[in-house]
């Protein structure tokens, strides 16, 4: 029998690979996934609508388009069941491959869907801007430069919400003209909708309650001046909202317009559902990275959104959210989970098709996940990871397991 340390493919090349250099020739051996800054820089990794905004965990936009090179060609239909920030879905368009994605996240799929959506440029810049300047000439944004609760005073200008959360976690100048803007887009009749609700949820993301520190998993609003550990002095919470409005619409609009000059005709569809239960249609292959067992809990980080939003929440459909730990019993959890998706996916493989799974394995779960889903291991290839910044930064290893049908 077969062991998975005999399916791992040494690495005969010190040189990092160029992701557009690989075809469907190029040996799995030849490959080097261990990019460091001065070969692959942040601005690479983040390029077009890769930063349209905020996600936790996902991979790298250059080791999809390897595999998507090596193991796919234009025209083929490839599948990511965790799509998360649409990482997949837009690398594949790029090449002319068609995509499907799924996810259990409202969030995540309407990030999707507004990262690979086909847009009027012009249109885009004139509805952005539109609202921004509609924002900044209500009434109550004379009251800016009050002090951070004083603006109460002028409750009579501020948009009504019952919702506790949003009281809790913004000033009420900052809330009063996310709400403003967020009224706008339901009232005026834009074309762009969900584009204008990703730049407000990441102007919601930035103005809330918190440290500049920590603005992934903030406990409690904070209220007080703090010690900030970003910019080594003392740092006021925010007050308004409209500077990260202003931000991220000009840098949305740059990016729209950037990844617009790579867009195909390939077809793209995002679903909001369970990849356990979905019905796919015939697929060609798969790359997708599953959630890491007790890391993060998806539907949290983004939780400013769905009370912004009105989105629905189905946190409890996640598979190996952290607040459940990665206990014995957590991990027994999370591979049946990841194999009932990959069983149903089974079904709708083609024969000669591959499934490129990315996993920090460190529990080494994927061998049993493999073997319940019907798959076997055709190769496993190690890459190194190195954050670079922020307070998460560090080092890990991480598996590219390469799947083919029994």
């Amino acid at each position: 029998m077969t062991t998975n340390e005999e399916k791992r493919v040494p690495l005969y090349t010190e040189t990092p690979t160029i992701p557009h250099s690989v075809n469907l020739g190029t040996p799995l051996s030849s490959l080097n996934l261990n990019w460091r800054e001065k070969e692959l820089p942040e601005r690479e990794r983040t390029k077009h609508v890769h930063r349209l905004h905020p996600y936790l965990g996902k991979y790298i936009p250059q080791l999809v388009e390897v595999f998507l090179r090596k193991f796919f060609r234009s025209g083929q239909t490839i599948l990511d069941p965790f799509c998360g920030s649409g990482t997949t879905l837009v690398q594949a368009n790029e090449l002319g491959i068609n995509a499907i994605g799924t996810d259990v996240s409202a969030f995540n799929v309407m990030l999707c869907r507004v990262k690979t959506a086909s847009y009027d440029i012009g249109k885009v810049r004139k509805e952005a801007l539109s609202i921004l300047e509609r924002v900044k000439k209500t009434p109550q944004n004379t009251y800016r430069q009050m002090g951070l609760w004083e603006a109460e005073q002028a409750e009579a200008l501020f948009v009504d919400t019952k919702d506790p959360y949003l009281k809790d976690w913004f000033a009420p100048q900052s809330l009063n003209e996310l709400l403003t803007y967020g009224r706008l887009i339901e009232t005026e009749g834009y074309e762009y909708k969900e584009l204008l609700q990703v730049i407000l949820s990441r102007s919601a993301r930035s103005a809330r309650l918190t440290t500049h520190f920590d603005l992934d998993f903030p406990k409690k609003p904070q209220t007080e001046p703090y010690w900030c550990y970003k910019h080594s002095r003392e740092c006021k919470p925010t007050v308004d909202a409209y500077k990260f409005l202003h931000r991220y619409t000009l840098d949305t609009i740059k990016r729209v317009e950037e990844f617009d000059k790579l867009h195909t005709h390939a077809s793209v569809k995002a679903i909001h559902g369970d990849s356990r239960e979905v019905e796919f249609p015939q697929i060609d292959g798969v790359i997708t990275s599953p959630p890491y067992v007790g890391l993060i809990d998806y539907h949290e980080q983004h939780t400013y959104a769905y009370h912004l939003l009105g989105l629905q929440d189905h946190r409890e459909l996640e598979i190996g959210a952290a607040n459940r730990g990665s206990s014995k019993k957590a991990q027994e959890s999370y591979q049946m989970g990841i194999a009932q998706v990959f069983s149903n996916i089974y079904k709708s493989l083609n024969p000669n098709g591959y499934v490129i799974i990315v996993a920090n394995d460190k529990h080494n779960l994927y061998g049993k996940i493999a073997n319940l889903s019907g798959f076997r291991v055709e190769a496993i290839l190690e890459r190194h990871v190195n954050r670079r910044t922020g307070r998460r930064s560090g080092e890990y290893f991480e598996s590219i397991f390469v799947w083919r049908k029994t």
